[in-house]
């Protein structure tokens, strides 16, 4: 069974971008290659609806049988509000929470970010 990865929109962004390119193309090879399932969440769509073009091609790419499109729920939407409301993570980042909360909600192997302040971050990560 194919591990089902999360990614953030960090990361797709990360692609093309001098400081993270370095790990995320070798990512996205092992992506094309058909090594996951990937988790494409409505708000990940939404953040990249203004993303440059080369950003878009690269989601457009994604091969559509390794790719699981997941709405954003009630249930996603609680838990989210939760950690915020646990102080967890500040009320600006509820995106980031919605993030988290479609990942563990959709039972994600992997949540891949390059959000370093409210994802990949052990404080917020044990929260």
């Amino acid at each position: 069974m194919k591990q089902r990865i999360y990614i953030d929109t960090s990361v797709f962004g990360g692609h093309f971008d001098e400081e993270f390119k370095e790990h995320t193309i070798p990512l996205f090879d092992r992506i094309k290659d058909g090594e996951f399932i990937i988790l494409y969440s409505t708000v990940t769509q939404d953040e990249l609806e203004n993303a440059p073009e080369k950003v878009q091609e690269l989601v457009k790419n994604l091969r559509a049988e390794l790719t699981e499109f997941i709405d954003t729920t009630d249930e996603a939407v609680d838990l989210a509000t939760e950690y915020i409301t646990e102080k967890i993570v500040g009320q600006t980042s509820f995106a980031d929470c919605l993030h988290i909360a479609l990942a563990t909600i959709n039972r994600a192997d992997f949540l891949v970010s390059w959000n370093f302040k409210h994802m990949v971050n052990i404080e917020r990560i044990r929260g």
